[in-house]
Parts: structure tokens; C-alpha cells; sequence
């Protein structure tokens, strides 16, 4: 396994995101309001954007562009091949988002992201809000329409789909204990239906996942948790990345010595995985490719 410390003040705690036409590697440090970029060939560690808007959770979309959701600003923006910035939602029905976290794109170019309020709780991972809206999970089609595919979620946070499109994955931190809900992508694949508890989180907690192309789900972990409630034992579970086929048996771990956030697939045929922990940057090479829309 290659560790890394991207910075002394570094936190890389969202938004992994694999830039293969270039080799290298984005993610965000949500308290120092930047993106920052890991370039492979190199080695080096720098600062992809200064001031970031505190952004979380990223992706790239299926024409290579950049999207990131935004706790300061309440919103999810494009970066577009000039540099320029588009934004692409705050609203809806007129009233602001909460705050952003996690963003997949489908392969009919529709944009699907949950919005907890987690940025806008404190001026640490965003800026001090009112809630206007509930927690809410969207999706934006081409044309700019914003419609809501699944509500009544506590805490929705990361998100996922199957590699056929069929199911899509949500991460509920606010249920009790915490859950991995899975839902039926139906219709003409913008609706959801069928929502359920796929995995009870009964030791540690989840966060941001990717799939790979077999299925199996490839979640960040936090280990010093118990029914979503922090405690002071090393035992509660474990530190790292917690992997599950795709019935949602535990198949396998990564333990690390830091809370892992956010994950995603990348390098050579989407075979290494990249984990963003609480204070470093991990990765490590594996007999799998991630699935595209991560």
C-alpha cells in the first residue's frame, strides 16, 4: 500500500476523483477550502483550487469534466475545459439547498446527489444556514431540471450505482443504527423506487463508496462508532474501508490507522484505490476495476 501525507495542514476528507487523461488525482480538503491534486507521475502534491467553496464530494462527468458539490455556497458547479465555473444547481422551487455531499453521474448524462446539512451546521466544513429545505436526494437532468428521486432519508451521505444502473446505493448516517438503503433505479430510469435497508451498520459507520465492476461495494469507514454514536473504543469497529458483494455480505476490510472518508477507483484500468482518511491519503492496487460514474 502507497500512503501519502498530502500536507502538514491537509485534511483530505471528500471527494476523491481520478483524472486518467492526465494521471492524477483531486480531492478536497473541506476545512482549508481547497481542492488539492496528487499527480502520479511525479509524485507530488499540490493545490488544484484556492478557495474551493469548501467543496465535498466529486466526480467527473461523461464528457471528462469536473463536478463538485460546494458546502459555502450550497450547491453542486461544473468545472468546464477552460477553467470556468458553471453552476448547475443551489435551488429548489426556489429555496436554497442545504449543503451538498456526494455526487454520481449516469450514463445518460443526469447528475444525482444527496443534500444533507452538514455544511451549513458550522463554519468549519461550511458556512453557518438556515435549513430550507428537507434531506433531500436529486437528479438533474441534461436539460437542467431538478427533480427529488428519494426523500425521508436522516443524513443521507454517500452515493452509488450498481455497474448495470439498476439499483442505486444511499448511505443514511441519522438512522439508528446507521444504513447502506438501496433503491430501484425504475421507469425510464429517473425514478426510484423500492427503497430498503441493504446493510444495517451495526459496528463503525459509513461514508463515501464506489463500486466496481463485479458489484461488490467499496465503502469509507469509520471505525469508533457504535450504532452511529462516537465512543472512546478501539473495538467498535475498525478504521478503513469495508467491502461488500452484491447481496451485501462482508467479503472484505482494509484497515488503516485513520478514519477513511471517501474512496474511489483509479490509476491503470480503474484497478487502484485511492482512500481519503482523516489526515493522509492512501492507496493500494486491487484485483478489481472500479465501475464508470464514480
Amino acid at each position: 500500500m502507497l500512503t501519502f501525507s498530502p500536507a502538514p495542514a491537509s485534511r483530505p476528507v471528500g471527494g476523491p476523483v481520478w483524472f486518467g487523461d492526465g494521471r492524477y488525482l483531486i480531492w478536497s480538503d473541506i476545512p482549508n477550502n481547497r481542492l488539492m491534486r496528487w499527480d502520479e507521475a511525479t509524485g507530488t502534491v499540490g493545490v488544484f483550487r484556492d478557495p474551493s467553496n469548501q467543496a465535498n464530494g466529486n466526480t467527473r462527468d461523461r464528457q471528462g469534466r469536473l463536478i463538485s458539490c460546494e458546502h459555502r455556497t450550497r450547491r453542486v458547479a461544473r468545472t468546464e475545459y477552460n477553467g470556468e465555473i458553471t453552476v448547475l444547481a443551489d435551488r429548489f422551487e426556489g429555496k436554497r439547498l442545504n449543503s451538498p455531499n456526494d455526487v454520481v453521474v449516469k450514463s445518460d448524462d443526469s447528475i444525482w446527489f444527496t443534500d444533507p446539512p452538514y455544511g451549513i451546521l458550522n463554519n468549519y466544513n461550511g458556512s453557518v444556514g438556515d435549513r430550507e429545505l428537507p434531506m433531500n436526494v436529486y437528479r438533474l437532468d441534461k436539460t437542467g431540471q431538478l427533480a427529488v428521486v428519494a426523500d425521508g432519508i436522516n443524513l443521507p451521505d454517500g452515493l452509488a450505482f450498481s455497474p448495470d444502473e439498476k439499483t442505486l446505493y444511499i448511505i443514511e448516517d441519522g438512522s439508528r443504527p446507521p444504513a447502506i438503503r438501496a433503491y430501484d433505479v425504475v421507469g425510464d430510469g429517473t425514478r426510484l423506487a423500492n427503497g430498503r435497508v441493504f446493510i444495517s451498520i451495526e459496528k463503525g459507520r459509513g461514508d463515501g463508496l464506489r463500486v466496481d465492476v463485479d458489484g461488490n461495494l467499496w465503502c469509507g469507514w469509520a471505525g469508533r462508532f457504535s450504532a452511529g454514536v462516537p465512543t472512546d473504543s478501539d473495538n467498535d469497529g475498525f478504521d478503513g474501508v469495508m467491502i461488500f458483494n452484491k447481496v451485501g455480505a462482508p467479503i472484505g476490510r482494509i484497515e488503516l490507522p485513520e478514519r477513511c472518508a471517501n474512496v474511489c477507483f483509479g490509476g491503470y484500468r480503474q484497478s487502484r484505490l485511492f482512500m481519503a482518511a482523516s489526515r493522509s491519503l492512501y492507496a493500494v492496487w486491487v484485483g478489481t476495476s472500479g465501475a464508470p460514474g464514480g
